[in-house]
């Protein structure tokens, strides 16, 4: 494998704070890419070097997706690789059991990150005749307790799929990585900052449960097996694949 895929190439990684997206962020610099780092926690800020760019920005609007982009181009001219890796569970719980508002926050949450970041550079990519897109979606769209999560990805899913439809021939790829469970370090900002339930504590359990018995491998995957995955199909390495989803599951197909 070339350690140097991704040399002078500019990339806009979103979520880049903590977990899968850090690790991205992370091993993009010791391959030689240029990034631009983007998430709302002021600890995106950690990563910032020389050729290292860190921006907070709502990735939920339209409008804080057009800064990331306007970031990129300000600095580096140019975005040849984009990696969207906002969104993650709120809540764990029968979907019975979901108010209204946390549907909502589940979907703006876990789809419109991508959905914007994907409009926002794409005018940039047609122009250069050449990008490639990596959405970071989940095996979660197969699961239990994750109904709103799960059909988010879902669209996460479609995206991809319609976007690679419609840019393939004029140079630009798009694809997605489906993660399984991932053994990351606990969050400094957790997603939902309530002290769980007892009640809610069992059904996150049936989560790890279910993800496990899901497993070929019957384990969580590490933060380097799901970088691996979102990095080969970011680079050239996959010059002839678009339009399709990777499960990363160890097994579980999601």
């Amino acid at each position: 494998m070339d350690q140097r895929r991704f040399q002078n190439k500019v990339v806009l990684v979103t979520g880049a704070a903590q977990g899968i997206g850090r690790r991205v962020a992370e091993r993009l610099v010791q391959e030689g890419a240029k990034l631009v780092v983007v998430d709302r926690s002021e600890l995106v800020h950690e990563l910032a070097q020389e050729q290292v760019i860190s921006l907070i920005a709502d990735l939920e609007t339209y409008a804080g997706a057009e800064q990331a982009a306007a970031a990129a181009l300000s600095h580096f001219g140019r975005i040849d690789v984009l990696i969207n890796n906002v969104g993650g569970t709120i809540w764990t719980r029968p979907f019975e059991h979901y108010t209204p508002e946390q549907i909502e926050k589940e979907v703006q949450r876990s789809l419109f990150p991508t959905l914007w970041c994907c409009r926002a550079v794409l005018p940039t990519m047609l122009a250069q005749q050449q990008g490639a897109i990596v959405n970071v979606s989940s095996i979660a769209t197969r699961s239990v307790n994750r109904v709103p999560y799960g059909a988010a990805k879902g669209g996460v899913n479609a995206l991809t799929a319609c976007l690679a439809f419609e840019t393939a021939e004029q140079g630009v790829r798009v694809n997605a990585v489906a993660p399984g469970g991932t053994e990351a370090p606990p969050r400094k900002i957790p997603r939902n900052t309530e002290q769980p339930s007892e009640q809610e504590q069992e059904w996150y359990q049936q989560i790890v449960d279910q993800t496990e018995q899901s497993s070929l491998m019957k384990r969580y995957g590490t933060l380097d097996e799901q970088a691996s995955a979102i990095l080969f199909l970011a680079s050239d390495e996959a010059s002839y694949i678009t339009g399709t989803v990777l499960p990363v599951g160890g097994g579980d197909l999601g």
